[in-house]
């Protein structure tokens, strides 16, 4: 994840999601080289019209040395299905579109997605369960690592569950303010300090006017 000084990954208005350097891509794309599988929310697919595919040919080149197939999985994560079937990541099919959604999605809405995306998966009755559609990733799909590029409130479920192992993070030199500005993680928090994700610093390289930091998560006691 990528934010501003004040802790931000998009304006209050959701217009200006992407906002870090040339850098900071480059270091997001070596990320992805390494995954089996791309993950991110529904908003963030379409305010920021990414693929969420590995890149240029430098990237997929890296991808097949290190034992990887050329092309990662993409998942799209929307409990209500409510994405839309025009969005930039349905329109490449180099690699497969999985959706995960609940029993929330209308059946109008999962025939929908069931037109544009490979598979459509129910995981959850109002809420998508994590540990659950894990499990099915990997058993059918072969998806041992994941990489998680947000929003904020698939950010914050996914460390509610309990299933981040790191996290890599980029302050950005800009403010953006405002109270409805989305963070890294949102949704509806912790209420003490105990239920708070535990982290440890393993790296920080200053590059410019940037901070690149990585963190390990901390196994909860």
């Amino acid at each position: 994840m990528a934010m501003t000084a004040d802790g931000k990954i998009s304006t209050a208005n959701g217009v200006v999601s992407s906002f870090g350097s040339a850098y900071d891509q480059h270091r997001l794309l070596l990320l992805r080289s390494k995954a089996d599988a791309v993950m991110a929310g529904a908003r963030t697919v379409e305010a920021s019209s990414i693929t969420l595919g590995p890149g240029g040919l430098r990237y997929r080149r890296l991808r097949i040395r290190q034992g990887l197939k050329e092309y990662n999985l993409r998942i799209v994560v929307s409990g209500s299905g409510r994405i839309s079937r025009r969005a930039e990541v349905f329109r490449y099919r180099h690699s497969p579109v999985i959706v995960l959604t609940t029993r929330r999605a209308s059946r109008a809405a999962v025939r929908r997605l069931e037109s544009v995306a490979d598979e459509v998966k129910i995981c959850g009755e109002r809420t998508v369960d994590f540990p659950r559609a894990m499990r099915w990733l990997r058993k059918k799909w072969k998806v041992k690592c994941l990489l998680c590029e947000g929003g904020g409130e698939l950010n914050a479920a996914l460390f509610a569950a309990g299933l981040v192992n790191e996290l890599n993070l980029t302050i950005c030199p800009r403010v953006f303010g405002g109270h409805a500005a989305p963070t890294i993680a949102d949704g509806v928090g912790v209420r003490s300090l105990v239920q708070a994700s535990q982290l440890r610093l393993k790296s920080m390289k200053r590059v410019d006017d940037e901070l690149f930091l990585v963190y390990r998560v901390l196994p909860r006691r």
